[in-house]
């Protein structure tokens, strides 16, 4: 015989705000996803499909990568990009049509074809793109075949109708991934400019090939973990790596300092906005959290219980140049602790002199 329930647990959420701000990404006009679509009923309510989003979110399910390389602009350079994907034809490549092109035959036969194809394209301006190249990826340890599987059906449903694509798989990295060269030009005559807005619906559709395949995956933008900082670019992190420091590193402390030496700070509006925003949805976690916990179920109370680990778990709210700011500040205060020791410590008596040498 079920519990029947008291009017305010009927109620529970109804007065909360969407979770879904949680994990929208920050962009003018993000493009509405299903499981976004609230209760028509009761607006704050978690939907089933809400629910198991919080619940990979907070047990942080590996996160799908989905990243625009680059574009090809001329015919040598998209042939030297499909070099590079197949490895000179070592690789196998895989097309729209499920046909696989293996070895240098089948790399020259795609080579040749996209070529034609550029060549009759007569309203191409000058700069204009040939192709534009992805890759998909995962975390390292991440079943391969899942991988290349997901990335065949993403492919297929988001390009298939309309351009010609070729997709490699790559093994010889940790983390196994796709590269993935779309035409640009379409069949409708149109050319692929994709927006932030698509490569989320992308990194979105990934992850959920991914989770069709028994691989927990998300698509979540940083503010959803509670990070502010970008990711750092590859190139800066080899510079790094080699001991050199990059240029925007270089510029970035030489602004710091100078407002240090002058004593002024420039107004940055956008670290007000950081603050806010990560505060509406650090509190946004613990509201439905205290909701849950209210329903007095078991799974609830888990969730709860996850959902309050994971906001304290949260870095603390910095930008770049709170960061900076705050190296400053501890490398002045080591300086300052060295000149103190350097000022208290006895400066080393004289040693006495012989009665011979008085």
């Amino acid at each position: 015989m079920s519990r029947r329930r008291s009017p305010r647990e009927a109620d529970l959420f109804a007065e909360l705000p969407p979770i879904s701000y949680v994990w929208q990404t920050p962009i003018r006009r993000p493009r509405p996803a299903e499981l976004d679509i609230p209760d028509g009923a009761r607006s704050g309510r978690l939907t089933a499909a809400m629910r198991a989003k919080l619940e990979r979110i907070v047990k942080r399910a590996p996160e799908v990568m989905v990243k625009i390389t680059g574009r090809t602009k001329s015919v040598e350079h998209l042939k030297s990009h499909l070099v590079y994907i197949t490895r000179n034809g070592e690789l196998a490549g895989e097309t729209e049509q499920g046909a696989l092109l293996v070895g240098r035959v089948g790399l020259k036969d795609l080579q040749s074809r996209w070529a034609d194809d550029a060549a009759l394209d007569d309203r191409r301006r000058r700069d204009g793109s040939l192709s534009v190249n992805i890759i998909l990826s995962m975390p390292a340890g991440t079943d391969a075949t899942a991988v290349k599987d997901a990335a065949r059906a993403f492919a297929l449903e988001t390009f298939g109708h309309n351009h010609d694509y070729v997709f490699v798989q790559h093994l010889e990295d940790k983390h196994p991934h796709v590269h993935l060269s779309v035409r640009s030009y379409g069949h409708d005559g149109k050319r692929l400019n994709p927006r932030k807005a698509d490569l989320q619906v992308w990194r979105e559709r990934f992850a959920a090939g991914l989770r069709l395949r028994g691989i927990a995956a998300e698509a979540t933008p940083r503010r959803t973990r509670g990070k502010v900082r970008k990711a750092v670019r590859g190139t800066v992190l080899a510079l790094r790596k080699r001991e050199i420091t990059p240029y925007v590193d270089r510029r970035a402390r030489e602004e710091v300092l100078r407002e240090a030496v002058e004593g002024k700070s420039a107004e940055r509006p956008w670290e007000k906005q950081i603050q806010s925003r990560q505060e509406a949805i650090r509190r946004r976690y613990l509201d439905y959290a205290s909701e849950l916990e209210r329903t007095g179920e078991a799974t609830d109370q888990a969730l709860a219980r996850q959902m309050r680990e994971f906001v304290r778990d949260m870095p603390a709210i910095e930008t770049r140049w709170q960061l900076l700011n705050k190296e400053l500040a501890k490398f002045a205060a080591s300086r300052r602790r060295d000149a103190a020791r350097d000022t208290e410590s006895p400066r080393p008596s004289e040693p006495e002199k012989d009665e011979h040498e008085k």
